[in-house]
């Protein structure tokens, strides 16, 4: 089978658990919108739900994202199949995040300071109470991440990307219990039950979504049990590169605080009637993430065993093809995405948030459209990162992460210093886009160390092709929908993104870009 077809074949099906995943999650987000709103009570839940995630990432989150995968992969040659070193890994991690999350609650009021330091009086005290019922999501996080690596590195992709069905639908069944049993819940009128039933019913979807994933490794052939001998057995590599990692995650998470902090302080300084913060911007992140999941991580998560193995016997040349094969297959379907949300991106959002008002549905495509030429060099840089991973190196994925968000910061202060309030966010918004065309350069020439030169004149041509591809289908499906005054309804949305699709890979068949005929005859095969 050519790398071609074993790349899409492998990344599809955890592409199809990432469409029901992706879904449903919009649907979690939808109830979440309708029952909280986008005000400072969506706000209040948004950065307490979010605290736990950025505590895991910053600790150790970053090292389970890819990290390990070459270890573990290695592991495998050994005469046992990895059992005893996956024990280890597994033990020490665990008893790591039982400790990471037991502090995390104990200074959870730091955490909502330094977030959200505009919260003061109720909505602090909402914050607070929200946190401390989700931080242990700490924890479940940690070993989704964990055991999920463990199942890639075992190439057994699909149970990682379908276990966050079962969180979205947990979190589905308690937004929309919600909404069924309860008037309209504001900042002021939200009661401590309620606070409590939210906290406890989101992370219990954290944790579902965890253990679903133990009967996989249990039939993967490992054995694993408890060990606590974890001193000169072979975890020391391991750890070294995942304190780079902690760098790496520890950038990230001072750009995002920068961030939400902006977004907070604009939404309360704006005075509009809807909602400018922070709650505005992660929703339109989310619906841009969505190609991005689909088809990006799916590939990437497929791509790194094999490109450690490869790299372990240092088959260059078997590198660069497949990085270079990679970052085609990303293109045909982020490119035209990211050119449907800048024309389409108030279509989509008045559509997808049905339930909040105009006014805000509109201001949350407007910072979609802001973020939609980000979706490219978002996706190219991730497949560059997992290349620098099979090398086990992560001083160098430190140093591209330190120009992306250093260039994020600077963009996003001089928004906040030279823009009106209820612009400030998509100000945030532009400056997310900018930061990634600029780190793709760094990233690149930072893996060229290891690889050697990739054909960037191909690819750089080939982009311009499916750019050109789908700037013809997207231009044009907007002028007949604009011409027809379309209502703007769910079903009129379909339309317009199902004719867009047909008519770009017309113009990509007519153009021969043979990678967009490819995969519909692999995935149709299938």
């Amino acid at each position: 089978m050519s790398d071609d077809a074993r790349l899409i074949r492998s990344s599809s099906l955890m592409g199809l658990g990432t469409i029901v995943s992706r879904i449903t999650g919009f649907i979690r987000n939808l109830l979440l919108v309708a029952v909280l709103g986008t005000g400072i009570l969506g706000d209040a839940y948004n950065v307490a739900n979010t605290t736990p995630n950025i505590i895991y990432n910053l600790l150790i989150g970053g090292a389970l994202s890819a990290v390990f995968v070459p270890q573990i992969v290695k592991s495998f040659r050994d005469a046992d199949g990895g059992s005893v070193y996956v024990s280890r890994l597994v033990s020490l991690l665990t008893t790591a995040l039982f400790v990471i999350t037991a502090a995390a609650m104990i200074v959870a009021p730091l955490f909502i300071s330094i977030y959200a330091p505009s919260f003061t009086g109720r909505s602090r005290d909402v914050t607070i109470a929200f946190a401390l019922y989700c931080l242990p999501q700490i924890l479940f996080y940690g070993l989704f991440g964990l055991l999920g690596q463990v199942a890639n590195a075992k190439e057994k992709f699909g149970p990682m990307m379908w276990a966050p069905i079962a969180n979205n639908l947990v979190v589905i069944a308690l937004f929309a219990y919600f909404l069924s049993v309860t008037d309209e819940i504001s900042l002021q009128t939200i009661t401590d039950g309620q606070v409590r039933v939210l906290g406890i019913g989101t992370t219990l979807g954290i944790a579902l979504q965890a253990l679903i994933l133990i009967p996989t490794i249990t039939s993967s052939g490992l054995k694993l049990r408890f060990r606590t001998d974890w001193r000169g057995v072979g975890l020391d590599k391991a750890i070294r590169l995942a304190s780079w990692m902690f760098l790496f995650v520890l950038i990230s998470q001072l750009g995002f605080l920068v961030t939400v902090n902006l977004a907070t302080r604009a939404g309360v300084a704006a005075g509009v009637a809807y909602g400018v913060g922070y709650t505005p911007y992660a929703n339109a992140y989310l619906i841009l993430l969505l190609p991005h999941s689909i088809v990006t991580i799916s590939i990437v998560t497929a791509l790194l065993p094999r490109l450690s193995n490869f790299a372990l016997d240092k088959k260059l040349d078997e590198v660069r093809n497949l990085i270079s094969t990679a970052l085609r297959y990303v293109g045909i379907i982020t490119v035209p995405a990211s050119f449907f949300f800048l024309l389409f991106g108030e279509r989509v959002a008045e559509v997808l948030f049905f339930g909040i008002s105009e006014d805000s549905a509109i201001y949350i495509g407007r910072l979609l459209s802001a973020m939609a030429l980000g979706l490219i060099p978002l996706s190219i840089n991730l497949v560059l990162i997992r290349g620098l991973n099979a090398f086990e190196n992560t001083k160098f994925q430190v140093l591209s992460n330190l120009v992306i968000n250093t260039v994020a910061v600077v963009l996003s202060l001089i928004a906040y210093m030279t823009m009106e309030p209820q612009s400030v966010t998509v100000g945030l918004a532009l400056a997310f886009t900018a930061s990634y065309w600029c780190g793709i350069v760094a990233t690149y020439f930072l893996l060229n160390r290891f690889t050697g030169a990739l054909n960037i004149a191909a690819i750089a041509l080939f982009y311009l092709k499916v750019m050109l591809a789908a700037a013809i289908a997207v231009v044009c499906v907007a002028f007949v929908a604009d011409r027809l005054n379309l209502a703007g309804n769910f079903v009129d949305l379909i339309g317009v993104l199902l004719a867009t699709s047909l008519l770009y890979i017309l113009v990509a068949r007519a153009m021969k870009i043979a990678e967009v005929g490819q995969t519909i005859k692999v995935l149709l095969r299938r």
